[in-house]
């Protein structure tokens, strides 16, 4: 019977199979499970694109080049988060609006503009593109997408004068300006008061240039001041040329805004530097973040948060001169040492800061006159 049975079923099967061939039919194999269907890859988020206005050359030294350390400090810290470029030389005139409006054509949305004359035009087009963030080295003025930041030179500038007012034989210091502006008066002055509190002799001659960037000026600038009795030099502006003059006259200089050491190895004593790289790093993790927002105030960094310091000290400095710059430098950083406390008077005698009385930033960033012991008149110190 069993038997019987599975004959049938394969008498069966066999007709089934020649029906299907009858009719031009090819037996399909089963059909598979469908393969769990996979989550789509997330699209790959689109870089942060950033740019940088510089105003003078990059170079390998001074003002503009400390800014694109900072700019490549970035990049090391976000990778592939980020896309950064820069325009160099871009003049403190209409043309920045142009370079600026131009960055913004090419999709960056956080924008710096790294000198003081970038202000106005940068205001202009930050009103016309809101959805971009700005950020203005050592200006004053902001807006709803436009913040100021700046860093403390003069603590740079006070304990390079520590270090001049110890190693001067003729008691003349002599300072390169570039452009009479609080910031740039802020430096000498203060250069002047680091000087004096190790040697109250001290008396600071300035030339001006009237440029920040402009090697053959400056060098002339700084012979007219070795021809006048100075002895040690510092300058406020990007080349290296004040410390390149200093070396071929047998005289001492300083660095500044970058470690000039090799520029003249004899003449160098210090270089007051500046490290915009952790201002970067957080202005652009704030725009990545989402929590970037402007201020009234700028942001002022120094000593403390890492953006100042004296650094490549010479040999020919004293151990107890050291002493005293690092003394300096770890007050400034714990907020223990104050450098614009009263009583403080300018060079006609008149009292511009009251005993015991510590300057605020507002004040700081309003200085027009000269401290005792800088010779001269602050070019347009007199306009009302």
């Amino acid at each position: 019977m069993t038997r019987h049975l599975l004959k049938l079923a394969a008498v069966t099967s066999l007709a089934a199979t020649a029906a299907l061939v009858g009719c031009g039919k090819k037996e399909e194999p089963a059909p598979q499970a469908a393969a769990p269907a996979s989550a789509a890859a997330p699209a790959k988020k689109e870089p942060l694109k950033i740019a940088f206005a510089y105003v003078g050359p990059v170079g390998d030294a001074g003002w503009t080049f400390a800014h694109d350390n900072g700019r490549k400090a970035v990049e090391k810290e976000f990778g592939d988060k980020v896309q950064t470029s820069f325009v160099e030389k871009v003049p403190e005139a209409a043309d920045a609006e142009r370079v600026f409006r131009d960055m913004i054509g090419q999709g960056n949305k956080l924008i710096f503009g790294t000198t003081f004359g970038y202000m106005e035009p940068m205001l202009k087009v930050a009103a016309d593109s809101k959805d971009v963030k700005f950020e203005h080295a050592t200006g004053y003025k902001s807006a709803e997408n436009m913040r100021a930041y700046d860093s403390r030179t003069y603590e740079g500038a006070y304990m390079a004068g520590v270090v001049a007012g110890g190693m001067t034989k003729t008691n003349v210091l002599g300072v390169v300006g570039s452009i009479p502006i609080p910031e740039v008066i802020r430096n000498i002055n203060s250069f002047t008061m680091g000087a004096q509190s190790v040697n109250p002799k001290i008396k600071t001659k300035v030339v001006w240039v009237n440029e920040w960037f402009n090697p053959p000026k400056e060098t002339e600038a700084a012979q007219s001041l070795i021809n006048g009795g100075a002895d040690v030099l510092m300058q406020n502006t990007d080349s290296s040329a004040v410390l390149q003059t200093a070396e071929k006259a047998g005289k001492y200089a300083f660095g500044w805004d970058s470690d000039m050491t090799s520029y003249g190895p004899k003449a160098h004593l210090a270089s007051a530097v500046i490290n915009w790289g952790p201002y970067y790093i957080k202005a652009t993790k704030d725009v990545l973040d989402g929590t970037w927002k402007t201020s009234q105030e700028k942001i002022w960094w120094g000593v403390k948060e890492g953006a100042i310091d004296l650094v490549s000290v010479s040999d020919k400095v004293p151990a107890d001169l050291k002493g005293k710059v690092e003394k300096v430098k770890a007050g400034l950083k714990d907020g223990s040492y104050v450098i614009w406390k009263g009583p403080i008077a300018d060079n006609t005698g008149k009292e511009q800061l009251p005993k015991d009385k510590v300057a605020d930033d507002a004040w700081l960033g309003g200085i027009k006159f000269y401290v005792k012991g800088v010779e001269g008149k602050v070019p347009g110190g007199d306009a009302k």
